[in-house]
């Protein structure tokens, strides 16, 4: 059974009893950051109770690990947007420990395409393409690799401005205790 008619009815009410209110804001980040993070469920709730953010706060950039794929892909495109239309005066990359896209098996991954039905002669045709499924689903061997990859990759880009600080956190999906690994990043 689908989640979706319960959720269309929790809305309903939602709007009808202007519940809306309580998260009243604009489109301008009032803190003035980007944040990078993960899209694991844990970090929903936690990861802006854990920084004191609140609705309106912070323009957050969600993906698998925190993990910048491409540097014209849509997240960087996100974080650009931030910056230069939004008013996002620095940028923090954000993972977690015992983020999913540590050691991903991409092969396993690969062969759960075919499991659910997807032709191998696309996956052929995809890679004789130049997409490559190992870079495509690439994961990293730590969270802190993850971290450092999007870091490097945000402060090297050739249209990120060089006046906005890039900043490098793990966070403990239990506790919300963030730990640094490189506060405004810049290489010498």
């Amino acid at each position: 059974m689908s989640i979706v008619p319960r959720m269309l009815e929790f809305n309903k009410q939602f709007v009808e009893e202007k519940q809306y209110e309580a998260y009243l804001t604009d489109k301008f980040p009032d803190k003035k950051v980007a944040i990078l993070t993960c899209m694991d469920t844990r970090l929903v709730e936690l990861l802006p109770k854990a920084l004191n953010l609140k609705n309106g706060d912070a323009k957050f950039i969600k993906n698998a690990g925190a993990i910048l794929t491409q540097p014209f892909g849509s997240a960087m495109r996100s974080i650009l947007v931030s910056v230069y239309e939004l008013g996002a005066r620095e940028v923090l990359v954000i993972g977690h420990h015992g983020c999913g896209m540590t050691n991903l098996d991409t092969a396993g991954m690969v062969s759960k395409f075919v499991d659910h039905g997807i032709d191998p002669l696309v996956l052929e045709t995809l890679e004789n393409s130049g997409i490559r499924m190992e870079k495509f689903l690439r994961g990293f061997s730590s969270a802190e690799e993850g971290v450092m990859h999007s870091v490097k990759l945000i402060r090297k880009h050739p249209l990120f401005p060089k006046d906005i600080p890039v900043h490098g956190f793990i966070l403990d999906p239990v506790t919300g205790a963030l730990e640094v690994l490189v506060q405004d990043f810049r290489e010498e």
